[in-house]
């Protein structure tokens, strides 16, 4: 009787995590691609549940909720944070509704997952940091979703600067370059204006940068000199709804872009090691190129998202006449995350960033205690670090510290 038990209990499955999302266009597809897949791939102590998803248009909502395999729809964030089938609410919002939505939730004693950048501005940040650390006591968790972090390659990286590979770090080197915003024909979409998006190529795509070299050289920005510009300043108002990565224009109707389209800053790390950004949205034929390199007294590490399961790597202490860059394939089931996956070689896609961060938020929340990076206190840090770009820019690229 009693074995019986035990092979009962061995076998039973684990408890569910009820699924919530808000917003169901391009974020929304991929954090859903994340959730129905983590469990199927990863052995998981939480099943994740597509619950429910939330958009203010009810037909189009339905019809994501029908493709995504989301069992219900709703048309009001609130009634969604209400539902008690709904224990994480997954916020893919533009940003101007971040703070409301993740402090109700939070309240509510959900658990939050909220896109990048976490806000608008370091005061909403803030907010949103201070109730997630009330709802830490009871035993919530509150995640921002860097899903960069997740690529196999840059947790490699961070694994061999952690390991002490490169020795003291002296430069971190990143850029992040779009074109989709080259025709000055493309219309204005949300992430043009600065009350929805909160700034430009900075927030959108600077967020991400800033948040991987901070991560992988496991320390703060703490000052910045930097410039903004923006390219196009009048486009054509969309003739109809956008995911914010184009859609028609409408002919003859124009309106005022209020965010830059490029952004470049240097800055300093803690440690005194140097930092360059560059950040742009037209960067005519560069579709997603976010590179990073890292230069230590030991050795260097480079990266680049187009060959996302490769990382470069330079071991500085070997003889000269050996020494150089090497490719390496980050396929082995030793390397993060890939103990799941495919045979080595078999390589994996942006979509996968999705599944590994959904592993690791159900992973964090099964196991209590303090929540897995990154944080709303990451996410915070990133957006006093943008707050410092737009400042120093303002002030003619004065060097300006970063709130810490």
């Amino acid at each position: 009787m009693a074995q019986r038990d035990q092979t009962q209990q061995q076998t039973a499955a684990p408890p569910t995590l009820g699924i919530g999302m808000v917003g169901y266009a391009f974020m929304g597809a991929a954090h859903s691609q994340g959730w129905r897949t983590a469990g199927h791939v990863f052995d998981l102590p939480m099943r994740p549940v597509l619950a429910a998803v939330c958009g203010r248009d009810r037909h189009a909502v339905e019809a994501a909720a029908g493709r995504h395999g989301w069992a219900a729809a709703e048309t009001d964030w609130r009634a969604l944070i209400a539902r008690d089938d709904v224990h994480l609410v997954d916020i893919c919002t533009p940003g101007d509704s971040h703070a409301e939505i993740a402090v109700a939730a939070l309240e509510a004693g959900k658990h939050v997952l909220c896109e990048k950048p976490l806000a608008n501005t370091v005061a909403e940040a803030e907010a949103m940091t201070a109730a997630a650390g009330r709802a830490a006591a009871r035993g919530r968790s509150a995640f921002v979703g860097f899903n960069y972090r997740r690529v196999p390659a840059l947790a490699h990286a961070r694994r061999l600067i952690v390991e002490g590979r490169l020795g003291t770090l002296r430069h971190v080197r990143a850029v992040y370059l779009q074109d989709w915003l080259t025709d000055p024909g493309s219309p204005l979409t949300w992430r043009l204006d600065k009350d929805r998006a909160g700034s430009g190529a900075l927030g959108d795509l600077g967020a991400h940068v800033v948040d991987l070299a901070q991560y992988l050289a496991g320390e703060p920005l703490v000052a910045v000199s930097a410039l903004t510009e923006t390219f196009v300043r009048e486009r054509p108002r969309p003739a109809g709804p956008s995911g914010g990565l184009g859609g028609g224009a409408a002919a003859g109707d124009t309106g005022p872009v209020t965010v830059d389209d490029a952004a470049a800053f240097t800055g300093r790390l803690a440690s005194g090691a140097l930092a360059s950004f560059e950040v742009t949205r037209m960067a005519a034929g560069r579709k997603n190129a976010l590179r990073l390199e890292i230069n230590g007294e030991r050795g260097s590490l480079a990266f680049d998202l187009e060959r996302l399961n490769e990382l470069s790597f330079h071991d500085h202490t070997e003889s000269a006449a050996t020494a150089g860059f090497r490719r390496v394939l980050v396929t082995e089931p030793e390397h993060p995350y890939l103990e799941a996956w495919w045979p080595p070689g078999h390589t994996l896609g942006y979509e996968h960033t999705f599944v590994h961060q959904a592993r690791d938020v159900v992973c964090a929340i099964a196991g209590g205690g303090a929540p897995a990076l990154p944080s709303f206190a990451d996410g915070l840090q990133v957006q006093r670090v943008l707050a410092a770009v737009e400042e120093s820019a303002a002030k003619n690229s004065v060097l300006t510290p970063v709130t810490l």
